[in-house]
C-alpha cells in the first residue's frame, strides 16, 4: 500500500487495461434520463453504506483516465479532488475498474475526510463503462449484503446508461436478464412511495409476482420487540399473533438482524428444523418457502423483510443476489416512509385534537360531520368545522379551510377556530365577525389565507344569515326533497379581502337540511368545483329520497340517519380517498324551527308599570306551559331587566319568552349601552341587579341589533325528556 491509500484493502486481481471503445464513452451533456438514473444510483448507494457522499466516474480508455460524471453529498472542493483520476493512482475507483470487481480501501485516499472508499465497476458488454464509489464515514468494510446491493445498483445503472449489463450473477440466466429491469421498476416505484404501506405495495407489485411469491411482511425491532410495519398475503390471526411480540421469540428476525445475512429456506421441513419454536406460528400461515432479507438503511439493520411462498422451491444464485439487492433497496425507502408515517400521524393527531370531538345536539339543530385527510400530499391541511350554540336557541355553523398543508396550517386552523368561537360568543353577525377574522388572518402574514362560511340559524325567525369568503356555497335540501344552492357572489378569502363583507339571508322551511363542505370534497384533478357541486346536489337529493330522510314516520334515530347521509355523500364524491391531494370537510345540519306555541311576545310601556305587566305576563304563560316551578325566579329576572331599561335605557321595551330545552327570557330596548356587573358597596342602595340576574339564571348575556340591544337569560327546565324539550302544552290564546 502506498502513501496514497494506507490501510487494509480488498480488491480483485489487476487485469489488463480494458479495451478502448467502451459503450459509455461519450462527450457532451447527458440526457435527462441519464441524469435521473445517476441521481437515483448515487442516493441509494450513499444510503446503503451511510456514506458521506457517492460518485459515478466514466472510464475513458483512450486517455487512461476516470472522469467524474456525477456526485452527491460532497462539497465542490472535495468533489474536485475526485474529478479526474489517472489509471496509475492507488484509489478504489481505479482499482475497481482495473480489477473488474468490487474494491474496498480503508483510509482517506484523497484527503476529503472519508474513513474508507467502496467502489464497484459499471460493467457493459464490452468491458467497464465506469465505476460507482461511496465515501464512507466508518472504517468498517461493507458486508456482503451491502456489496450485493452496490453491485445491483451498478448493474442497473450500466443497463440504463446504454451499455447493457455483464455483471456475473451465477447460473440463473433468467434472473440475470431481469435484474436491471426489476431494479429499475422497483426503484421508480419506491421513489413515489410515501407511507410504509406504499413501500409494501410497491415491493409486492414488482417482486412477488415475478418470483411466484404470495406473502410479504416487513418487521422492525423497537425496544426489544418485533413490530409488523406492513404485511400482504397473511391471515389476520397470524398478524395478531406476531404483533408486538418479544424479539427473543422471533427466531427468523433475530437470526437475520444479528448476522445481517439473508436466509433462504426452501421447504417447511427445513423451516421447522431451523426454527422449531415457530411451529405454532407456521400453522397459522402455512407457507412452504421463505426468503428472510435484512432491511438495511444508513449502515444499520432496521429489521427484516420476509418473502414467502405457498409451495417449496429452491433459490438460484441469481435469485438470491437479486432478492438481497431488492431487500437492501427497500430498507432505504422504508426508513424514510416510517419517518413520514410518524410525523404524519402526529400531525393528524394534532389536527383531530383541534376539531370538535363531539358535535352538540341542540333543539334547533342536529349535526354530523366528516373530515378526511388527504391520501396523498404533505402532512395535514387546515380544514375545520364547528357548531356553536348561541342564545335564544340560535346556532352558528362554520366551516373553513386554511390554504396550504402542514403543521403550520393546522396550527393556524386551531387559532382561527378558537377566534370564531370567541367572536360568536359575542353574538356578532356574520359580516361583522368576518371583518374581525379578516384582520386576524391578515396579521399572520401576506402568504396566509383562509376560506370560510359562517352562518347563524334563527329557529324562531326561521331564517339563516350567512357570510361567504372564498368558500364553496351553502347547499339547502328542503323537506320535499328539492335541493337549492343560493346564487350569491362570495367575498374574497380571509386575508385577501377588504371589508365590508356581505351578509346573505335565507328563509328556511321547517326540517331543512343544510350542507356545508370544503373544496377538497367537490374539487379534484378530474373535475372542477362546478361539476363537484352539481354532483353533491344530485347525491344529496338521491340519498335523502332513498333513505326517506324527511319521512315523519322515520324521525327516530335522526342523528344516526344523518351520519348515514354523510357516509353516502363521502363515498359518492370521494370513492378513493387514499388518492386525494387535498383534505375534505363535510358538515350536514338538520335545522328545526321553533313551534309558534313555544314563543310568547309582548310589548311593554316605557314607564314603571312595565315591570308589573312583565311579571303578570310571565305568570300567565309559564302556567300555560306547565312551568309553574320557574315562575318566582322568572318574575325576579324580568323585574330586574325591565326595571333597568326604565331607569337607564330607552324604549321601546319588548319581552319575549322561548320554551325549548331551557326557558329563555329576552328584554329588548332601544339603547346600545353595555350592561356590566359591578361590585356594590355595603352602603349602596342599588347596583346589585345584574348580580341577581347572574345568580338566578344558568346563562345570561347581551346581543346587539341595528335598533338597540337584547338582554337574555336562560334557565334550565326541570323534567325535560331525553331530547331536552318538555312535552307540548297549548299556549294561551293571543300568543
Amino acid at each position: 500500500m502506498t502513501a496514497e491509500g494506507a490501510g487494509p484493502e480488498n480488491c480483485g486481481e489487476e487485469q489488463p487495461q480494458p479495451p478502448s471503445g467502451s459503450p459509455v464513452e461519450r462527450e457532451g451533456a447527458r440526457g435527462k434520463e441519464d441524469t435521473e438514473t445517476l441521481n437515483l444510483v448515487l442516493q441509494q448507494a450513499a444510503w446503503c453504506l451511510g456514506g458521506l457522499g457517492a460518485l459515478v466516474h466514466q472510464w475513458i480508455p483512450a486517455a487512461g483516465r476516470l472522469r467524474l460524471l456525477s456526485v452527491s453529498g460532497l462539497a465542490p472542493a472535495s468533489a474536485e479532488a475526485w474529478a479526474d483520476l489517472r489509471v496509475d493512482q492507488h484509489v478504489a475507483p481505479v482499482r475497481a475498474v482495473r480489477g473488474g470487481e468490487f474494491c474496498w480501501m480503508a483510509g482517506d485516499s484523497l484527503g476529503v475526510g472519508a474513513a474508507g472508499t467502496a467502489a464497484v465497476p459499471l460493467l457493459g458488454v464490452g468491458g467497464p463503462m465506469g465505476v460507482l464509489s461511496v465515501l464512507t464515514a466508518g472504517a468498517e468494510e461493507p458486508g456482503e449484503v451491502q456489496r450485493s446491493f452496490l453491485r445491483a445498483l451498478a448493474g442497473w445503472a450500466a443497463e440504463r446508461l446504454g451499455g447493457g449489463s455483464d455483471i456475473p450473477l451465477g447460473p440463473d440466466p433468467v434472473a440475470a436478464a431481469d435484474r436491471p429491469v426489476r431494479m429499475g421498476e422497483l426503484t421508480a416505484a419506491l421513489a413515489e412511495a410515501v407511507t410504509s404501506q406504499d413501500v409494501a405495495e410497491a415491493f409486492a407489485k414488482h417482486v412477488l409476482a415475478p418470483f411466484g411469491a404470495d406473502g410479504l411482511m416487513f418487521t422492525v425491532l423497537e425496544g426489544g420487540r418485533v413490530r409488523v410495519v406492513a404485511a400482504i398475503g397473511y391471515p389476520q390471526e397470524f398478524l395478531e399473533a406476531v404483533r408486538d411480540i418479544p424479539a427473543s421469540l422471533s427466531a427468523p428476525v433475530l437470526d437475520t438482524v444479528r448476522t445481517r445475512v439473508p436466509r433462504f429456506v426452501e421447504s417447511g421441513a427445513e423451516f421447522l428444523q431451523r426454527y422449531p419454536t415457530m411451529r405454532g406460528l407456521r400453522e397459522l400461515a402455512p407457507k412452504e418457502a421463505w426468503a428472510f432479507l435484512p432491511l438495511m438503511a444508513s449502515g444499520r439493520v432496521l429489521g427484516m423483510c420476509a418473502v414467502s411462498f405457498g409451495h417449496p422451491r429452491s433459490f438460484g444464485d441469481g435469485e438470491r443476489t437479486l432478492l438481497t439487492a431488492l431487500g437492501g433497496l427497500v430498507g432505504q425507502s422504508l426508513e424514510r416512509a416510517r419517518l413520514y408515517d410518524v410525523e404524519h400521524a402526529r400531525a393528524q393527531e394534532l389536527q383531530r385534537g383541534l376539531l370538535p370531538k363531539v358535535l352538540p345536539r341542540l333543539p334547533a339543530a342536529i349535526a354530523a360531520a366528516r373530515y378526511l385527510p388527504a391520501g396523498r400530499g404533505e402532512d395535514v391541511g387546515g380544514d375545520w368545522y364547528d357548531v356553536i350554540p348561541l342564545s335564544a336557541d340560535r346556532v352558528a355553523l362554520v366551516i373553513g379551510d386554511v390554504m396550504g398543508h402542514g403543521i403550520t396550517e393546522a396550527a393556524t386552523m386551531g387559532g382561527l377556530r378558537t377566534a370564531v368561537r370567541t367572536l360568536a360568543d359575542l353574538e356578532m353577525p356574520p359580516d361583522e365577525l368576518f371583518s374581525h377574522l379578516n384582520d386576524l388572518v391578515g396579521d399572520l402574514g401576506e402568504d396566509c389565507c383562509a376560506t370560510c362560511l359562517y352562518a347563524v340559524f334563527d329557529p324562531v325567525a326561521r331564517r339563516c344569515t350567512y357570510a361567504l369568503a372564498g368558500h364553496p356555497p351553502l347547499v339547502v335540501v328542503h323537506p320535499d326533497g328539492t335541493v337549492h344552492v343560493p346564487d350569491v357572489s362570495p367575498d374574497p378569502p380571509l386575508g385577501a379581502a377588504e371589508p365590508p363583507f356581505d351578509a346573505h339571508h335565507l328563509d328556511l322551511p321547517d326540517e331543512s337540511l343544510l350542507v356545508l363542505c370544503t373544496d377538497g370534497l367537490v374539487e379534484s384533478a378530474s373535475r372542477d368545483i362546478d361539476q363537484g357541486l352539481l354532483q353533491l346536489r344530485r347525491t344529496v337529493a338521491r340519498a335523502a329520497a332513498h333513505t326517506a330522510y324527511f319521512d315523519p314516520a322515520h324521525q327516530d334515530g335522526d342523528v344516526r340517519r344523518l351520519e348515514d347521509l354523510c357516509d353516502i355523500v363521502v363515498s359518492a364524491l370521494l370513492p378513493d380517498p387514499g388518492r386525494t391531494n387535498d383534505d375534505a370537510g363535510l358538515l350536514m345540519v338538520h335545522a328545526r324551527c321553533t313551534a309558534a306555541g313555544d314563543v310568547a311576545y309582548r310589548t311593554l310601556p316605557e314607564d314603571p308599570r312595565a315591570a308589573g305587566q312583565a311579571r303578570a305576563y310571565v305568570r300567565e304563560h309559564l302556567g300555560a306551559w306547565g312551568l309553574e316551578d320557574l315562575v318566582p325566579a322568572t318574575e325576579l329576572l324580568v323585574s330586574e331587566l325591565v326595571g333597568n331599561v326604565v331607569r337607564h335605557a330607552s324604549g321601546p321595551i319588548r319581552l319575549r319568552l322561548i320554551r325549548s330545552h331551557s326557558l329563555t327570557c329576552e328584554v329588548y330596548d332601544g339603547s346600545l349601552t353595555t350592561p356590566r356587573i359591578r361590585r356594590a358597596a355595603h352602603t349602596d342602595e342599588d347596583g346589585r341587579g345584574l348580580q341577581l340576574v347572574a345568580a338566578l339564571s344558568q346563562r345570561w348575556g347581551a346581543r346587539y341589533l341595528d335598533d338597540g340591544k337584547c338582554i337574555w337569560t336562560e334557565q334550565d327546565i326541570p323534567h325535560a325528556d331525553a331530547s331536552g324539550v318538555p312535552g307540548p302544552v297549548h299556549a294561551p290564546s293571543g300568543v
